[in-house]
């Protein structure tokens, strides 16, 4: 290896280098007395002066050299390199003078002062000293190169000096033997060199491995072939609640397991399985996850798996938080957040799980409960009063849960039940009962006392030819049937039902279908004047011949039309056939089109009334919206924007079948209104009931001071039409009583006469007022 200069090594190096100069005294003090006392020998046979003064000068010397090991030997380690080179640089001054003492007392026994005596002790304890030189001053390679000639040239030179051919070959000789020293010493001082820094690499490498080690988030142990600790880390320590790793150490995986048991953090009765588990993954060199709970709450998960040279390698992590994370989610994707009951796709898992088993000749029983009118809560009162009054039915419902019966949130308003196990339809009945009888008692919600109304449909098979998505369909369809009846009650399946249900679906499917080809047709209502029994206008009316199974009634295809999400191109269809309709007829002979709530949900529905005006050409006042009290009801505030939009277009706006919502009256004045049309029910026995009549008479009394024009529907008789014309006088009159609906070519004939009973009311009016 090419020697290397002190300046070139690594500090963490060099500074060593230089300590070890200054640390072995007491031979270097046997040197000088035995090179002092060897001195003092040869003055004593020889009887030379300058023996004595060379054994005075190698003790003076070493004395020095000595005081300045001892000094820097007990002194504070140097810290830089300046220091290093400072305490160097004396050590070379000493010992360099050290040996040329060594020099002068060979070149003084050889040339100045020869004596064969003299000659052989010189030369003996100067080579003597040489050799060691390599060994004490490796750290210096300088001072290795100053001895060496210090010591040895001055003999090179006195052999010369002596002339003859034999004494000059011997000098000369000295050469390769001082060669042979400093390449010894840089053999050392390599060899050294070499073994602190990997000592020095692998020192850093077991800091970075026991840095690496204990700061890992995980617990390990190493075990031996003998399945003893080697290696332990700071977390594995604390995970087992001990102090330090080290008390890990040499214990057995066993016995490590039984200390846990000990401190009460696992169960004797685990220790075994985990030992069993954990041993065989090491043995059998695959790995292997267990997950152990602890006494004290926490999890555990260990990992085991065989390392090299037949080590086994067993990590171990706190996975508590991980545990209790996956918990939540398993509870969150099985479990209803509001009620805390099973989900609907967890509830299909164990009920499908409850019917495989057992006896496949048993009757089961699924039930769908309802709330009745729960959107109207929701709307009136909020949305968490709805929850309140959802949570307190869960509570209810689930007092009747029990090993073989199973309760569900299917989502929304809607609860399921699973019953295993029931023995007949009147036990069914019997237990539907209870049920309803738990669910009767009002319940206090956020200060609302609010009385459970529920509607429920059932269905009970025997298992074996039981498909819980099959029950799930049938059960449905009775609930739909329950609420058809009435609400407030419970049906079970019949087989008839299911065949409405497909009846249902194909007349869904010939409803989209006609609606796309455009079968629908659309018929004329007359509204007619009081004062002049004209028409004055006419109600846009939806129809729908179906071609297997005639008229179909709007009360039964418009609810559909909305279920399906079609009654908004129903209506725009109508809304535009009305209007290119109206445009043919004689002016000011205006069109009623009748809007959803669906409808006033898009923002695009006063676009559409726009767009329809400009393509037809019909004069916007010739138009009237009407509105329902459900269409406002579902979003006032927009509902109201888009109706101002709408009439600021100079479209009419009306009010239709008021007096069948929440609180008619209210929209009266907040709602941007033309006309308000009183619904037929306010006429069913005004002939009869003089309260009815006064009823009638003030709402239409009150809607005409408010500015707006009257309309009563549902006129059917021409005693309910005099009583009308004499004690009511509204505006406008609409109903059988002017005929069915016509077609448009029928309304463009009607706009031209009247009808013959009006010089009939004129007399009544006459005979009422004389």
């Amino acid at each position: 290896m090419p020697t290397r200069r002190n300046n070139e090594l690594p500090l963490d190096i060099y500074l060593p280098f230089v300590q070890t100069l200054f640390r072995d005294g007491a031979t270097l003090a046997i040197g000088i007395a035995a090179q002092s006392l060897l001195a003092v020998l040869v003055y004593l046979r020889t009887g030379l002066e300058v023996y004595l003064g060379v054994a005075l000068c190698i003790l003076s010397i070493g004395l020095l050299r000595l005081y300045h090991v001892n000094k820097y030997r007990d002194a504070p380690p140097c810290i830089d390199r300046d220091e290093g080179r400072h305490r160097e640089n004396i050590y070379i001054l000493w010992g360099t003078l050290h040996a040329s003492t060594l020099g002068l007392f060979c070149f003084s026994a050889i040339y100045l002062a020869y004596d064969q005596f003299a000659e052989i002790a010189a030369v003996c304890v100067t080579l003597a000293s040489v050799t060691s030189i390599a060994g004490r001053n490796y750290g210096s390679p300088r001072l290795v190169m100053f001895q060496i000639v210090a010591a040895t040239w001055p003999i090179s030179l006195g052999l010369m000096l002596r002339g003859d051919a034999f004494h000059v070959i011997l000098g000369l000789l000295s050469i390769p033997f001082f060669y042979a020293i400093r390449k010894y010493a840089e053999l050392v001082r390599e060899v050294l060199f070499s073994a602190l820094s990997e000592e020095k690499k692998a020192n850093r490498l077991a800091q970075r491995f026991n840095r690496a080690l204990n700061t890992m988030s995980h617990g390990l142990i190493m075990l031996s072939a003998d399945g003893r600790v080697i290696v332990a880390n700071a977390e594995a320590a604390e995970l087992m609640r001990v102090g330090n790793p080290e008390r890990l150490i040499g214990r057995s995986l066993k016995a490590l397991l039984l200390r846990g048991a000990a401190g009460g953090l696992i169960n004797r009765k685990d220790c075994s399985f985990v030992e069993a588990q954990l041993s065989r993954a090491l043995r059998d060199g695959c790995g292997r996850k267990l997950l152990v709970d602890l006494t004290d709450g926490r999890h555990l998960e260990f990992s085991a798996r065989e390392g090299s040279d037949d080590l086994g390698v067993i990590t171990f992590e706190d996975v508590t938080q991980r545990v209790h994370a996956e918990e939540k989610i398993r509870t969150m994707a099985r479990f209803d957040s509001l009620t805390g009951l099973a989900n609907r796709a967890y509830f299909h898992e164990l009920v499908t799980e409850q019917m495989s088993g057992g006896d496949r000749d048993r009757l089961c029983a699924l039930a769908i409960f309802d709330i009745d009118d729960f959107k109207s809560i929701n709307d009136t009162l909020g949305h968490p009063v709805g929850d309140g009054l959802i949570y307190a039915i869960s509570e209810r419902l689930s007092f009747f849960a029990d090993e073989n019966t199973r309760v569900s949130r299917f989502g929304g308003d809607e609860f399921v039940i699973y019953f295993d196990r029931v023995e007949d339809e009147l036990s069914l009945g019997k237990i539907f009962d209870g049920i309803f009888d738990g669910l009767r008692e009002e319940v206090d919600v956020a200060g609302h006392v609010l009385r459970i109304q529920v509607s429920a449909g059932a269905v009970l098979r025997p298992v074996a030819i039981s498909d819980f998505d099959d029950m799930v369909v049938k059960a449905d369809l009775a609930l739909y049937k329950a609420k058809e009846m009435g609400k407030n009650g419970w049906r079970l399946f019949e087989s008839t039902m299911d065949a409405a249900f497909r009846q249902r679906q194909m007349l869904k499917a010939d409803l989209r279908n006609a609606v796309a080809t455009g079968e629908l047709r659309v018929v004329y209502q007359p509204i007619v004047g009081m004062d002049t029994m004209r028409i004055t206008s006419c109600e846009a009316l939806c129809r729908w011949q179906h071609p297997e199974l005639g008229n179909v009634s709007p009360g039964i295809f418009i609810p559909l039309a909305e279920e399906m999400g079609i009654i908004t191109e129903i209506s725009r269809q109508v809304l535009a056939a009305a209007c290119r309709e109206c445009g043919k007829w004689p002016a000011p002979l205006g069109v009623s089109v009748n809007l959803s709530a669906r409808d006033f949900r898009d923002a695009d529905i006063v676009e559409t009334v726009r767009r329809t005006l400009e393509e037809t050409g019909l004069e916007p006042s010739r138009l009237e919206i009407e509105v329902t009290e459900t269409a406002v009801l579902d979003d006032k505030c927009s509902t109201r924007d888009y109706l101002e939009e709408i009439r600021a277009l100079g479209v009419r706006i009306a009010l239709d079948d008021f007096g069948t919502g929440y609180s008619g009256l209210s929209y009266l004045h907040t709602l941007p209104l033309d006309k308000v049309k009183i619904d037929r029910s306010f006429l069913q026995d005004i002939t009869s009931n003089e309260r009815s009549l006064e009823l009638l008479k003030g709402v239409v009394n009150l809607s005409r001071q408010l500015g707006l024009t009257v309309t009563i529907e549902g006129v059917e008789t021409f005693e309910q039409l005099k009583i009308l014309a004499v004690a009511v006088h509204p505006d406008l009159l609409q109903g059988f009583l002017f005929g069915s609906a016509l077609s448009p070519a029928g309304i463009d004939t009607m706009a031209h006469s009247g009808w013959p009973f009006s010089e009939d009311l004129k007399r009544a009016r006459m005979a009422a007022a004389g």
